[in-house]
């Protein structure tokens, strides 16, 4: 846990939000996991609407789904407040969520078996489909060394709540986001060791590619990594079921270009990548994590213009 000496009131801040964190997740942990899950869904449903993200969720859905009609964007909506709420009331319980447990059915599983085999690193990709964490807890429960990256907590007595918790169900190695980051997952991969990384939201420098008929800004860092160690994007993504169930597909690696032109194929492999969060993100929207800005200032901008001033009229 790293702190940078923090005033005595700043620490005590941080110590009680770490206290009611864990009171919080005792209590979870009481419950049935279905309960869990069903009350996190409820609070969400309930309280999401009154917070600041819903204006979020909303600006979002307008950009990626111009054309939705009102019922169906509130219907979209509520259930993403509900996988959201059940995402966060089921982490204390990821423990039960490994495939090897039978909650989860994993789609491909040979790939990975393969890639553990194979002892040749790959580089993971995801976004925040459903219950994201199941993605890493799917990749470790198979047998296979990878590097995850996170973005660390704001408060570090909570970061290391959080990180204890992924090591219960084997998550156990963690690279922060950044240039620090960055070297970690380079020894881990020279090391022999595959690397996971979601690759959904908005990276300020990034590559500007196309995302649901929008540019958007895209971390290159996947596409980097494959590219510098000569490997494949290996594209994972999860779904809810009933019941507190889930389903993990290992989908058809993304093999990046070889133009000669190194810039080219970067961008192309960044291209690719949004292809394939859309993808699913189409195939199951409320499942999406909505309450973040993933598009540019301008495009959010756009939606306060009136139509006529677009088109100059």
């Amino acid at each position: 846990m790293s702190m940078q000496h923090p005033s005595l009131s700043q620490d005590l801040i941080w110590r009680l939000q770490a206290f009611g964190y864990r009171a919080v997740n005792a209590l979870v942990r009481l419950m049935p996991i279905e309960t869990a899950s069903a009350l996190g869904g409820f609070l969400l449903r309930k309280l999401g609407p009154l917070s600041g993200s819903q204006k979020v969720v909303e600006r979002n859905l307008s950009l990626a789904f111009p054309d939705l009609d009102p019922q169906a964007r509130r219907a979209i909506i509520d259930a993403q407040w509900d996988n959201l709420g059940r995402t966060f009331f089921e982490m204390p319980h990821m423990a039960q969520l490994r495939p090897s447990l039978g909650r989860v059915e994993v789609v491909g599983a040979e790939r990975l078996r393969q890639i553990r085999d194979s002892g040749r690193p790959v580089v993971f990709i995801s976004g925040h489909f459903a219950n994201w964490e199941i993605m890493p807890c799917a990749i470790v429960d198979a047998g296979l060394t990878c590097e995850m990256t996170y973005r660390a907590a704001n408060n570090p007595y909570v970061d290391a709540l959080i990180r204890d918790a992924r090591a219960r169900y084997g998550v156990k190695l963690f690279a922060p986001k950044g240039s620090d980051g960055s070297r970690e997952l380079l020894q881990a991969m020279k090391q022999g060791a595959s690397v996971a990384l979601m690759n959904d939201q908005k990276f300020n420098g990034g590559v500007a590619a196309p995302f649901m008929g929008k540019l958007a800004h895209t971390a290159a860092a996947p596409s980097r990594l494959a590219m510098r160690f000569d490997t494949v994007l290996q594209p994972m993504s999860v779904e809810r079921l009933p019941n507190c169930r889930f389903r993990v597909v290992v989908h058809e690696p993304i093999q990046l270009d070889k133009t000669g032109s190194r810039a080219a194929d970067l961008e192309a492999g960044v291209v690719r990548v949004n292809q394939f969060v859309e993808t699913i993100l189409r195939q199951h929207p409320a499942q999406w994590f909505w309450v973040h800005r993933r598009w540019s200032n301008e495009a959010y901008a756009s939606l306060e213009t009136p139509k006529g001033a677009q088109a100059g009229t």
